[in-house]
C-alpha cells in the first residue's frame, strides 16, 4: 500500500493516538509532518536532509558516523521523515524497502517494514 501526501497539504489537526499511529498509514504521514515541522524549526538539519544526507533522527536509520559495517536497516517512519524535512511529498509504500545511502559517511541504509530487521542490529550508538 502507497503512502503518499503532497507538500502542498496542510498539517493535519491534531488526532487521537490511535488515529495517528494505528490508521491505515502506521503513523507514516504524521512522521512526514513532524519532519515539515522541524524543517521550519531546524533548517540546517533540512539543509542535512536535502544534501542527501541521513541524520540521525528518532527513528531507526540514521547515520552519525562510518562504521565497519557499510549497511544497515532503518524505519519507514525515518523515511516518511526524511521526506518532511527534504519539502517532498510523501511516498512510502508500507510493504517495500527503500535503500538510500547517505552522501556524507557512504553508508547504506535500507529502509524497511521489517522491524526485526532493524531491531535486531547489533547497537552502534549512532541510531
Amino acid at each position: 500500500m502507497l503512502v503518499s501526501r503532497e507538500i502542498t497539504h496542510p498539517l493535519r489537526p491534531k488526532l487521537t493516538w490511535e488515529e495517528t499511529w494505528q490508521g491505515p498509514d502506521q503513523g507514516l504521514i504524521r512522521c512526514w509532518e513532524i519532519g515539515r515541522e522541524r524543517a521550519d524549526k531546524m533548517p540546517e538539519l533540512a539543509h542535512q536532509c536535502r544534501a542527501g544526507e541521513l541524520p540521525v533522527l528518532g527513528w531507526k536509520g540514521g547515520v552519525a558516523r562510518v562504521l565497519k559495517k557499510k549497511d544497515k536497516y532503518g524505519a519507514l517512519k525515518y523515511l516518511a521523515q526524511w521526506q518532511g524535512l527534504r519539502g517532498e511529498d510523501l511516498n512510502v509504500t508500507i510493504d517495500q524497502e527503500v535503500t538510500l545511502t547517505c552522501s556524507r559517511t557512504g553508508m547504506t541504509v535500507t529502509f524497511t517494514p521489517d522491524r526485526a530487521k532493524y531491531l535486531n542490529q547489533v547497537a552502534d550508538n549512532d541510531d
